[in-house]
C-alpha cells in the first residue's frame, strides 16, 4: 500500500532520515516507535506529501508522489485522512461542523447526506447526541474522538495516526486506543500510527516498527517484534525492565 525507498531527509542541518526503507502493509494497523526526535511524525509528513524527500521514493499504491503537486497530489491526497496529536479540530466550529467540514469543502457534498454521514460517524465513535458541542466544551478524549469520527467521514483508505494518545491518562489513552482498533477492524482501512505508549502498542497492532537513526531498525508483526534479539530495542520496549509486556506475548 505504501513504500518508501531510500528516503532521505535533512531538516535545519540535521539528517533526519538517512536512507530509510519501509513498506506498510495494507489494511492493517501498523506502528511506529521509536525515541522521541527520531523523525517519526516527518515520516507520517512524507507518506501524505506534506513533505518532500530530499532524495528517495515514497509510492502509494502504484502512483509515487515525492514530485507530485497541485492536483495531481490531492487526488492521492483523497485516499487519506489523519489525526493529529492536538485533534487539530476547527475552535469557533461546533463538533458537527467539524466532522462535516471535509465533506462539504473536498467533496462540496451538501444536505441530507452531510447530516447522515456525520451523526453516523459521531455515533460510532461514542459521541452521540454531542454534535452541538465545542471543542472548548470538550475533555481531552473527546476532542480525539471527535477529531477520528472528521477522519472517518471521508471514508478514507489509508489513515495516519500521529500521537493520538497524547496528553491523556492511561485509561482514556486505552479507550482511543480500543477505538482505533476497532475501526480499524470494522472498516479494513490500512492504519499506521506513531506511539510512545510501551508496551500498550505491542497488543493493539498487527505491525510494528522501529525508527533508529534515520532508518528502519526493524520491523515484525507485534508478537515477533517484542521478541527480536537486538540490545537497543530491548532496552526500548521495555524501558529498562519497569515496564511489563501483556501477558499474550510473552512466554
Amino acid at each position: 500500500m505504501i513504500r518508501l525507498v531510500g528516503v532521505e531527509k535533512t531538516l535545519g542541518g540535521q539528517r533526519v532520515l538517512q536512507g530509510l526503507d519501509l513498506s506498510i502493509p495494507a489494511g492493517q494497523l501498523t506502528t511506529v516507535i521509536g525515541r522521541s526526535g527520531e523523525g517519526k511524525s516527518v515520516l507520517l509528513k512524507h507518506m501524505i506529501g506534506l513533505m518532500q524527500p530530499d532524495r528517495g521514493e515514497v509510492w502509494v499504491g502504484d502512483v509515487e508522489i515525492s514530485h507530485l503537486k497541485g492536483k495531481r497530489l490531492n487526488d492521492v491526497r483523497k485516499r487519506f485522512a489523519m489525526l493529529f496529536q492536538g485533534a487539530a479540530l476547527f475552535d469557533s466550529l461546533s463538533v458537527f461542523e467539524n466532522v462535516a467540514f471535509p465533506l462539504r469543502e473536498k467533496l462540496q457534498m451538501k444536505g441530507s447526506e452531510v447530516s447522515r454521514r456525520v451523526e453516523e460517524k459521531l455515533d460510532q465513535v461514542g459521541l452521540k447526541g454531542m454534535g452541538h458541542k465545542y471543542p472548548a466544551e470538550l475533555s481531552g478524549g473527546m476532542k480525539k474522538r471527535a477529531g477520528l469520527a472528521r477522519a472517518l467521514v471521508m471514508e478514507p483508505e489509508i489513515i495516519l495516526f500521529d500521537e493520538p494518545t497524547t496528553g491523556l491518562d492511561p485509561l482514556m489513552a486505552k479507550s482511543i486506543h480500543d477505538l482505533i482498533v476497532s475501526m480499524q477492524r470494522r472498516f479494513q482501512f490500512t492504519a499506521v500510527m506513531v506511539s510512545h505508549e510501551i508496551p500498550e502498542v505491542f497488543g493493539i497492532s498487527d505491525w510494528v516498527a522501529m525508527l533508529r537513526r534515520g532508518k528502519i531498525a526493524a520491523m515484525a508483526p507485534a508478537k515477533e517484534f517484542v521478541r527480536i534479539d537486538d540490545p537497543e530495542i530491548q532496552e526500548f520496549i521495555t524501558a529498562g525492565g519497569t515496564l511489563a509486556l501483556p501477558k499474550a506475548l510473552v512466554g
